[in-house]
């Protein structure tokens, strides 16, 4: 901030020494200077103090870290609560305990706001919310990416339901800007109660280990409730965010790394839903041969294997950015470039459930498609699935329901679609992910391919049950069955004969491939039948 030079002797004018008038433009300006810095300074330095000390950054620090150096641009600083009573009147620092602006990530515009837990432990009040509401209508009118990063105590309750309806404003413009511009939640400290609701409303939620807990009713009620005794961690901590309820997309033991991966997440997405994504050249050839999939994969559809060891070999520099990488770990999602150009991955990972798709992982990777074709990112799905998971518990939570989320999703979906078949392909699995018969636009597979109604042994042992039962040796028989079913219908070209794939690829030339694919259909265009929306399985 440039100072206004400030005069250090008085001034003479014909002769007579005179002080110069307080009520002067300069000396207004001065005032000014001192607003913004007080607003910039915030409470006193032991408020600063404690943040530090409770391993937190300030907002503006935060800000910082996340923006590139020098280009924030800071919204209504001089902001002041109007409320009264309970000592409101008394306490009215400027920025109401929110900073709110825009910058840029990498020379790309973004809009931020910031919870100053320093000022009213960051609670939300009347202005507090306004504020808010202002830069998210900014941020859609420009059509910029929306990071939040919140610090905040909950609603301020002695300002009552107009802090309650400022929530409700909140999550009116978080629907409606979905699918319009990426938003993005970075959880720094506390968010329970009704504020909780706002990062599930975004697209992503970032959180950092030892500061940030999410919840809707915080330990005391939860014991005074059903008398379960839990830690704030252990309710509501980055950990069981990522690891077991899929609410938070990536958690971190530090601000500093969290925000950087912040950065490096936008500069994967295109600034609004009418763009494409950045297009980042790369020296890694669009045709080079991966040789190492031979190694990575083994022929046998029994044995496991790493798929992101075989997302790295197939991109650009092996570079990906994993979402939510320790939930629903049976399916790995991940933005990454191919050709220099973004695209979104989905694949069934061998080494978790042998890559089963059940309730979690079939609403992880719905999510995931339904965001990749909301903002123009084409999806290549690799398949090498067994199936839906069997049993009980799962038919009674509603796989049926859920399951039906990943195929809605995909039926939906408008962008490029490639669907690479490595290994097996069974059932419904299949079907769902992304098959020729649900609209994806190329579907390749390698000559380990499997694409059947279901296992060979199991299928044996329906089709050839009697067969089986009344042979002098069953064994050998159903050795004999599986062995024919296979060489039938299991063959790694039965599907490319149907037209059901469009080739079967050397899985060297996987990554030349998929290049050319996505080449040819970034032009593609798709349009829906008019509706005001469908109704997706809940």
């Amino acid at each position: 901030m440039v100072e206004t030079p400030v005069r250090e002797s008085p001034v003479s004018y014909g002769g007579a020494e005179e002080q110069e008038p307080t009520d002067t433009l300069s000396a207004r300006v001065r005032e000014l200077h001192a607003m913004h810095a007080e607003a910039h300074a915030g409470p006193d330095p032991k408020a600063t103090a404690a943040q530090h000390a409770r391993g937190k950054l300030t907002a503006r620090e935060r800000i910082e870290l996340l923006l590139d150096e020098g280009s924030f641009t800071e919204v209504e600083p001089l902001r002041r609560h109007r409320a009264s009573g309970f000592g409101l009147e008394h306490r009215k620092p400027y920025t109401d305990g929110v900073v709110t602006g825009w910058g840029t990530v990498e020379g790309r515009q973004v809009f931020v706001y910031a919870h100053d837990f320093r000022i009213f432990g960051g609670a939300l009040g009347e202005s507090h919310a306004a504020k808010i509401h202002k830069l998210m209508d900014l941020a859609e009118a420009a059509g910029a990416p929306l990071v939040s990063l919140c610090d905040g105590a909950g609603a301020r309750i002695q300002e009552g339901v107009t802090a309650l309806a400022g929530y409700g404003g909140i999550f009116q413009r978080n629907a409606r800007s979905s699918g319009v511009i990426p938003q993005i939640s970075v959880i720094l400290g506390p968010c329970a109660g009704g504020a909780a609701y706002s990062p599930a409303l975004t697209d992503f939620t970032f959180m950092v280990r030892g500061v940030a807990q999410m919840f809707i009713t915080g330990p005391d009620v939860v014991q005074a409730v059903t008398g379960e005794q839990v830690s704030m961690d252990g309710l509501g901590g980055a950990d069981v965010h990522s690891g077991v309820s899929g609410v938070c997309a990536f958690a971190y033991d530090d601000e500093a790394s969290c925000l950087e991966d912040v950065r490096h997440l936008l500069s994967y997405l295109p600034a609004n839903n009418r763009q494409a994504p950045p297009v980042v050249p790369t020296d890694d050839p669009a045709d080079r041969r991966c040789e190492r999939l031979a190694e990575l994969v083994p022929v046998d559809p029994a044995r496991g294997y790493d798929v992101r060891a075989v997302i790295a070999e197939i991109v650009d520099d092996g570079e990906f950015f994993e979402v939510q990488p320790t939930w629903a770990t049976n399916v790995v999602c991940a933005l990454t470039r191919i050709d220099g150009h973004t695209a979104g991955i989905v694949a069934n990972q061998p080494l978790s459930l042998a890559g089963v798709l059940d309730i979690n992982a079939s609403e992880k990777a719905a999510r995931f498609v339904s965001f990749c074709d909301a903002f123009n990112i084409p999806l290549v799905t690799m398949l090498d699935v067994p199936g839906f998971l069997p049993g009980v518990d799962q038919e009674h939570k509603g796989i049926i329901r859920h399951g039906a989320k990943l195929l809605y999703a995909y039926c939906n979906a408008t962008v490029p679609r490639i669907q690479l078949i490595m290994r097996k392909a069974y059932g419904g699995a299949y079907i769902v992910m992304d098959s020729r018969s649900v609209g994806t636009d190329l579907s390749f597979a390698w000559p380990t391919n499997e694409i059947a109604v279901m296992g060979a042994e199991g299928a044996a042992n329906v089709i050839f049950r009697r067969q089986i039962a009344a042979a002098d040796d069953p064994e050998a028989t159903r050795a004999q069955m599986v062995k024919e079913y296979r060489a039938e219908l299991m063959h790694p070209y039965y599907a490319a004969e149907r037209g059901l794939v469009d080739d079967v690829i050397d899985p060297a030339e996987t990554r030349a491939t998929l290049a050319s694919s996505l080449a040819m259909l970034r032009t593609k265009h798709r349009a829906l039948p008019q509706r005001k929306h469908g109704i997706t399985p809940l």
